[in-house]
């Protein structure tokens, strides 16, 4: 739904309350749900919109403008309608080196829109990404926050086109498909959608400290030596 006055309808509003019930039943103060709750009216409308906003105050006993201004801190929260893609290339240090800011000015010009910005067809989304905390995989790209490894400029933009081809693409680790933005946005909110086991959390070089610690014999050090 687009922003509006008129809130949300009324058979999506008792959806939205249902599951926001939910979330907030977990936490000892209501307004400690306000982040998964921005996340659950997000992946209604994919991105925060004014009738997200306003569903978020009314449930916790806050301000709009209280709500506001935690959504407009953290860049997760869209304040436009993100793709049903969205697409985050690394360019800090190590994957800004690796080759990260080259997939980034390829990538964009290659698509047509720049930081933030979404395909006239909504399928895809680009962003620039400070971190995304992989860089023993640099350079890496995410999709609706699933990681795709060891890019190149030609796999970045053959991702992007399979996407808005509408062909099946799996990520590099975690499940064995792509979930949309609105999907993963709903994840975020605290409500699983069953594939958190799917695929490997690890491997490659995030293990290689553990493989030579264990060929090595070596082992933490015991609390009392280190005193």
């Amino acid at each position: 739904m687009s922003e509006s006055n008129q809130g949300y309808p009324p058979e999506v509003r008792e959806r939205l309350e249902r599951d926001a019930k939910e979330i907030i039943a977990r936490y000892p103060k209501p307004r400690s749900a306000l982040l998964p709750l921005l996340h659950l009216v997000q992946s209604e409308d994919g991105y925060v919109s004014d009738a997200g906003h306003a569903f978020c105050a009314e449930m916790l006993g806050l301000t709009k403008a209280e709500v506001v201004g935690v959504s407009t801190f953290y860049t997760m929260y869209k304040r436009r309608p993100a793709g049903e893609y969205h697409v985050g290339v690394c360019v800090n240090t190590l994957c800004a080196v690796m080759g990260g800011d080259q997939i980034w000015e390829e990538l964009s010009e290659h698509v047509g829109v720049g930081h933030d910005e979404t395909t006239p067809d909504g399928k895809v989304s680009l962003e620039r990404l400070e971190c995304n905390a992989a860089c023993d995989f640099a350079p890496v790209m995410m999709v609706n926050w699933e990681f795709f490894d060891q890019q190149t400029p030609e796999s970045a933009k053959q991702l992007v086109d399979d996407l808005r081809a509408g062909r099946d693409v799996a990520p590099t680790r975690g499940p064995k498909r792509l979930c949309t933005f609105k999907e993963a946005s709903r994840v975020l909110a605290g409500l699983p959608d069953g594939l958190a086991g799917e695929g490997p959390a690890a491997e490659g070089p995030s293990l290689e400290g553990l493989r030579l610690a264990k060929e090595k014999g070596w082992t933490a050090p015991r609390k009392e030596d280190a005193e």
